[in-house]
C-alpha cells in the first residue's frame, strides 16, 4: 500500500486538502456534511499523517473529528509551515498551495500524532486563556489610570477595572469550580502544588495548556513547553544556546513560578544561587530553574506521589 500523507488549510468556512504523493487535492465545507465526507474519504486511503495549520481555533472541530474517526493527527506551528515553503521558495499563496506545502512538510518530517485534548481539558484552556486576557487588560487600563489626570476620565477607568475585577472574580470561581468538580484534576492539582514555588494558577496552567505533562519523557517535555534549549553553532563558531518555540502561555507560567520557587524552593534555590555564582546571568539562571520546575511536576505526575524535598 501506497504511503500517503495528508495536509488540510484550514479557514473558517471550508477545508482544502492535499494527498501526498499522488497529488489528489479536493475542498470540502468546514461544516458537518464536508467533515463526514472528510472523514469517510480519508478512512479509504488510510494515510499516515494528517496534517493541520493551528488557525486560532478553526482547526480543533477538524481535528477532533478526524481524532475521533481514529485518523492520526498532527496540529502544526504555523511558523513552521511558513519557513518550509519559504525553503520550497514556495512564492504564492493560496489555500491549495498551502495544503500541498503542509502536506509536503508533513511527508518529509513525519511528525507524531498527539492524542486530542478531552472537552472538559479544552473548555478549561479556553477558560485559563480568557482569565489572562482580562488580566491583561487591567494592566493596561492601570497604566491609563497613572497617566490619566482629568477626573471624569479617571472615573472612567476606574469604572471599567471594577467591572473588570468582577469579571476576574467570577471566571477565577469557574475555574475552581471546573477544577474542584473533577476528581483527577482535583489530584492533579493537589500534586502540583506541592512543588514549592508552584500556586493554583501556574497548576491550572500547566493542567489546561499542557496535558501531555507526566505522559513524556523530560526532554519531550520541555521541548513542547518551549524551555528546552536549542544549539547555536557553525564549524568553529559557538552561538548561545536559546530557547523558543513551544507554549508561550506554559513558558510564561513557568517563569513565574521559578522566581518564586528561586526564593522558597530549598532545592531550586540552591541551585539558582549555583548558578549566579558560576556566572550564568539571572534570567538564564532562572530558565534553567523553570526547566526543572517542569521535570518535577512531569516525574510527581507519572508516580502520582508529592513533592518530596531530598
Amino acid at each position: 500500500m501506497t504511503m500517503t500523507y495528508v495536509g488540510i488549510d484550514v479557514s473558517k468556512d471550508r477545508l482544502d486538502v492535499h494527498v501526498s504523493p499522488a497529488g489528489e487535492a479536493w475542498t470540502v465545507g468546514r461544516d458537518a456534511e464536508g467533515l463526514e465526507a472528510l472523514v469517510a474519504r480519508l478512512g479509504v486511503s488510510a494515510p499516515l499523517c494528517i496534517g493541520l495549520e493551528a488557525t486560532g481555533g478553526y482547526e480543533t472541530v477538524v481535528a477532533a473529528a478526524l481524532g475521533a474517526a481514529g485518523l492520526p493527527v498532527a496540529v502544526i506551528n504555523p511558523a513552521q509551515i511558513r519557513h518550509f515553503a519559504r525553503a520550497l521558495g514556495k512564492r504564492a499563496k493560496t489555500d491549495p498551495i498551502d495544503a500541498a506545502v503542509i502536506a509536503r512538510f508533513v511527508e518529509a518530517t513525519r511528525p507524531p500524532p498527539r492524542a486530542l485534548a478531552d472537552t472538559e481539558t479544552r473548555a478549561l484552556a479556553d477558560l485559563v486563556a480568557r482569565r489572562r486576557q482580562i488580566i491583561a487588560m487591567m494592566v493596561s487600563e492601570r497604566q491609563r489610570l497613572r497617566r490619566a489626570t482629568l477626573l471624569p476620565l479617571r472615573k472612567s477607568i476606574e469604572r471599567l477595572l471594577a467591572a473588570l475585577q468582577k469579571e476576574l472574580s467570577d471566571l477565577e470561581r469557574t475555574i475552581d469550580e471546573a477544577v474542584r468538580g473533577s476528581p483527577l484534576w482535583r489530584d492533579q492539582e493537589a500534586l502540583l502544588t506541592s512543588i514549592p514555588g508552584v500556586g493554583p494558577t501556574t497548576a491550572r496552567t500547566l493542567l489546561a495548556e499542557l496535558p501531555e505533562l507526566g505522559q513524556l519523557g523530560r526532554r519531550q517535555i520541555s521541548a513542547l513547553a518551549g524551555v528546552a534549549p536549542w544549539t547555536r553553532q557553525s564549524g568553529q563558531w559557538r552561538g548561545k544556546a536559546m530557547i523558543g518555540g513551544g507554549r508561550p502561555t506554559v513558558r510564561s507560567a513557568l517563569f513565574m513560578a521559578a522566581l518564586v520557587a528561586s526564593r522558597y524552593n530549598p532545592v531550586l534555590q540552591a541551585l539558582y544561587q549555583r548558578l549566579i555564582a558560576s556566572g550564568k546571568p539571572k534570567k538564564v539562571a532562572l530558565i534553567a530553574l523553570a526547566r526543572r520546575l517542569l521535570t518535577f511536576a512531569n516525574a510527581i505526575l507519572r508516580s502520582k506521589s508529592p513533592w518530596l524535598a531530598a
